[in-house]
């Protein structure tokens, strides 16, 4: 029996997933006649955690619909800013080290693994604690244990934080939580953390604040105009979203 032939085409954001022929417009393709519009779609290779509306003919349909003979389908991205069914909260992989010390410098839950504990372990975590997985590796998002996931589309931090921000528009609350653990941070006294402090910075600093988890110390010390670009960046383009 001869294959069903569909065709599908895929929202220009979603072309970094599928090979250069189906970026051009509706494609053909031959299906079993029995798999799901969302194995399809993956099978192609487009994680799910990227994928919006599926339309049929026009028509929304679910990603458990089957396609039949001659159907014209449409691939979108995820709309932004996207819904999620609680707090925005995140994991992040191995690699995105930089992109975790960010947002949590902007106040935004962001757990970090700094080794490589594997796809699966991930995959666990993020549902066993209910985190978006934030990833570059394409393969990991397809892993069926995610709670939620999406693929971090930049290389470069800057593009990075900002993807991120703009697709789930997290509250921010800078300078709440700690860079190196996720921890929360609360004001110390000089006499509280002096034992943590080189003798120039004790003499140089009176404001600190300490990680309620693993103790760090932080001050306004010589990087802190950095970081203060960071957040006012982050703050003009995406604080009065949170606002609301």
């Amino acid at each position: 029996m001869e294959k069903p032939e569909i065709w599908i085409e895929f929202d220009p954001e979603l072309h970094v997933f599928v090979a250069a022929p189906r970026r051009a417009g509706r494609s053909e393709v031959r299906t079993d006649g029995t798999s799901t519009l969302g194995h399809l779609v993956e099978s192609l290779g487009v994680p799910l955690t990227e994928v919006g509306v599926l339309e049929v003919d026009g028509a929304p349909v679910p990603t458990a619909h089957i396609p039949g003979a001659g159907e014209r389908i449409s691939v979108q991205a995820v709309t932004r800013p996207q819904q999620l069914a609680g707090p925005a909260r995140f994991l992040l992989d191995v690699h995105l080290g930089t992109l975790a010390r960010r947002l949590r410098l902007l106040g935004v839950d962001a757990a970090y693994e700094s080794t490589d504990i594997g796809d699966p372990a991930l995959a666990t975590r993020s549902a066993a604690e209910q985190r978006v997985l934030l990833s570059r590796d394409r393969g990991l998002l397809h892993r069926r244990e995610l709670w939620a996931g999406a693929y971090v589309y930049s290389h470069r931090p800057v593009e990075q934080l900002r993807d991120v921000l703009s697709r789930f528009a997290p509250p921010l609350a800078p300078w709440t939580r700690c860079t190196a653990c996720n921890g929360t941070l609360r004001e110390a006294a000089k006499a509280e953390v002096k034992e943590q402090l080189r003798d120039g910075t004790e003499r140089a600093y009176d404001v600190f604040a300490q990680c309620a988890d693993c103790s760090q110390v932080y001050w306004r010390g010589a990087h802190h105009s950095q970081l203060e670009a960071i957040v006012a960046a982050a703050v003009e383009e995406f604080g009065a979203a949170q606002a609301g």
